[in-house]
């Protein structure tokens, strides 16, 4: 048995640990990680003293690629979760888009909100609009929930600074500003077809056409009394939010640009490299926000970061652990071996498409068999990284992207996301299966499509190679 085929086994045997350990026995996936890459060195048969340095170099490098963007990313969602910001940017884009077309404003929102706030906060905040606006403009409950839901799963899965994507980008090594700009695309179509599309077809169903959230009519009254205090109460304008949360992307993707015009070494090079700065980025992002949004928070700065602080951490330590997955996976045969054999098995016309559709199913498989999509992505990417990265015709940027589309749909009841959309929602299991699940699956499905076509142009499109 050569050194390939054995470490093969090897991570098959500690795929198989961890995602037994994380679904039947319900370990914390930071251990069942750490385990796994132990389980894949031995089994690799690399050196003890080599396990034990790589796999805190991993976790080490990781943390240092992605551990400031995430903790700043969450305390930027924070203060505009606590500001109001979320909720006015939905009263924007549904005054601007017309209520006939709810859906579709929904849709926009979720799309929107999610990039800073995560997912369950967003949805608890936007739910109750949902449920006035279904009420007042005889549109369908679930269709506004699936538009909604499926929007914010989107870019909650596929872009940056959202944590999952992160922990992608660092994994994988991918160019940030091509990633920024191909996964805001393409999540942004899917996100329409399986939000907009989708859901407004299910809301003509016979059983759905005249639920107007009926489910909420005791607390109809008490959502309008919040609704009359919140429009008493000074909240930001939605126009500000949406350009605090454009403020870091536009950083780095001028930072970006703009370097690339400059003479390398100079002081205006190194002044826009240090300002497109992805940790820098977000850091000036969150100053910004707080300064701006200062006169409409409630809490201190201090409570803010202690809020976000317990959310992070569970993050960190996973995200920690993927990388130390991937290092160690980095040092066995499968870093470079499996990398020949299927470039050889595809031939350099097709290899890309090959990878973005492994990157997309190994992602698949990992988000219905533990339901977490932050799980799926890290430990995908702590796979994919080490082989494709050298990989002179497959597109870091496509199968990144592809990771986290695998992330989207087919979630299920292992999934708390699951949970929030049925409790909140007041959904039977079959609503939310045909609401959340395939509207998530149907916006993923759609992300693939269009990945595998762009691979076929990734030698003439830029950034792609």
């Amino acid at each position: 048995m050569d050194s390939l085929q054995l470490a093969l086994i090897a991570f098959l045997v500690s795929l198989a640990f961890i995602l037994i350990s994380i679904i039947k026995f319900k370990a914390h996936p930071f251990f069942a990680l750490i385990i796994g890459a132990i389980i894949m060195g031995i089994g690799a048969a690399l050196p003890l003293p080599t396990i034990a340095a790589e796999l805190a170099t991993g976790f080490g490098n990781t943390m240092g690629g992605v551990g400031i963007i995430i903790i700043f990313g969450i305390i930027f969602g924070q203060i505009l979760h606590e500001s109001g910001s979320a909720s006015q940017i939905a009263s924007m884009l549904l005054k601007s888009i017309g209520q006939k077309k709810a859906p579709l404003a929904m849709n926009l929102t979720g799309y929107v909100v999610s990039i800073p706030v995560f997912f369950d906060a967003a949805f608890v905040i936007l739910v109750n609009l949902a449920k006035t606006i279904s009420r007042k403009g005889k549109i369908p409950f679930i269709t506004l929930v699936t538009a909604l839901a499926v929007g914010l799963i989107t870019t909650h899965s596929m872009t940056i600074p959202t944590p999952g994507p992160l922990a992608v980008v660092a994994n994988m090594g991918t160019n940030i500003p091509a990633f920024v700009v191909y996964s805001l695309l393409i999540s942004l179509v899917a996100s329409l077809v399986g939000g907009v599309v989708y859901g407004t077809w299910l809301g003509k169903k016979e059983q759905y056409k005249s639920d107007f959230a009926n489910s909420f009519e005791d607390e109809f009254d008490e959502l309008e009394k919040n609704e009359a205090e919140q429009t008493a109460k000074e909240l930001p304008s939605g126009g500000l939010g949406v350009l605090l949360i454009l403020l870091p992307i536009v950083m780095i993707l001028m930072g970006t640009v703009v370097g690339e015009l400059l003479e390398e070494g100079t002081f205006a090079s190194q002044l826009v490299s240090f300002i497109g700065d992805r940790n820098i980025a977000l850091i000036t992002g969150t100053v910004v926000a707080y300064v701006a949004l200062k006169k409409y928070l409630d809490k201190s700065f201090a409570d803010i970061i202690g809020v976000a602080a317990t959310t992070s951490g569970a993050i960190l330590i996973i995200t920690g652990a993927g990388g130390s997955f991937g290092r160690i996976i980095n040092q066995t045969a499968i870093g470079t071996g499996l990398g020949d054999v299927l470039e050889g098995l595809a031939g350099a016309g097709n290899v890309g498409v090959m990878f973005v559709l492994i990157g997309f199913f190994i992602s698949q498989a990992l988000r219905c068999a533990q339901g977490s999509t932050t799980v799926a992505l890290i430990t995908t990417s702590a796979i994919m990284g080490p082989i494709v990265m050298d990989m002179p015709y497959a597109s870091t940027v496509l199968v990144s992207i592809a990771i986290c589309a695998g992330g989207v749909g087919f979630s299920l009841p292992n999934d708390s996301g699951f949970w929030v959309i049925n409790r909140l929602s007041k959904f039977s299991m079959e609503d939310t299966f045909k609401s959340w699940t395939t509207g998530g699956a149907i916006a993923g499905i759609t992300a693939l499509i269009l990945l595998v076509i762009l691979s076929f142009f990734q030698g003439t499109l830029p950034g792609l190679l």
